[in-house]
């Protein structure tokens, strides 16, 4: 019998992979609506296209529940797991890119007509995200998962499969760089200094 959706709020990504592993469709829910979000984007910020982040997202899930049965608990957390799903899938890509097999035309922004705040928090996210494509692509995956999906420095290592002081030192040069690329647009983006 499966577990009431709404219990698994309190349950573990591990537990929740196990039950599912045992057939409970409440644990796979309940696993899809806490990782998916989450994946869909690390790989956005990593890939600057939407459309390619959800198939990533789409697939690394697809390996999540395709292992379910073989997990080895306590060897890794269920996320840091997925995120180096994730890594790997992104590296992919970007591979790909480079040996033109995508086309590299950015997507038009959707810039609706709103609220000046919402105008101001949308040019501010174009620029974090076009400095971000910029950088080499380990700081780049480095730096999201550390400023931007909240990861420490050893998840983000494990992710990587490097050490933590390669983490602290593409970190560092990633945030050194994206304060040098975003310097000259302070102005225009709001941060004005008083």
């Amino acid at each position: 019998m499966d577990m009431p959706f709404d219990a698994m709020s309190e349950v573990s990504d591990e537990a929740l992979l196990v039950l599912y592993a045992n057939g409970d469709r409440a644990a796979a829910r309940a696993l899809t609506v806490r990782l998916t979000p989450r994946v869909l984007g690390y790989a956005a910020r990593v890939l600057s296209d939407p459309a390619e982040a959800e198939d990533v997202a789409q697939e690394a899930m697809l390996r999540l529940w395709r292992i379910a049965p073989e997990w080895r608990q306590g060897e890794a957390k269920v996320s840091t797991w997925l995120y180096r799903v994730v890594a790997n899938l992104c590296t992919d890509r970007l591979r790909k890119r480079r040996a033109g097999s995508l086309d590299e035309a950015e997507e038009p922004q959707d810039e609706a007509p709103g609220a000046e705040e919402r105008l101001q928090q949308a040019a501010r996210a174009h620029a974090l995200n076009a400095a971000l494509a910029r950088l080499p692509e380990r700081q780049r995956q480095a730096v999201v998962l550390r400023h931007l999906e909240g990861l420490a420095n050893p998840e983000i290592a494990e992710v990587l499969e490097i050490s933590v002081e390669a983490v602290e030192s593409l970190t560092a040069r990633g945030k050194r760089a994206l304060a040098e690329a975003l310097a000259a647009q302070r102005e225009a983006l709001g941060y004005e200094d008083d």
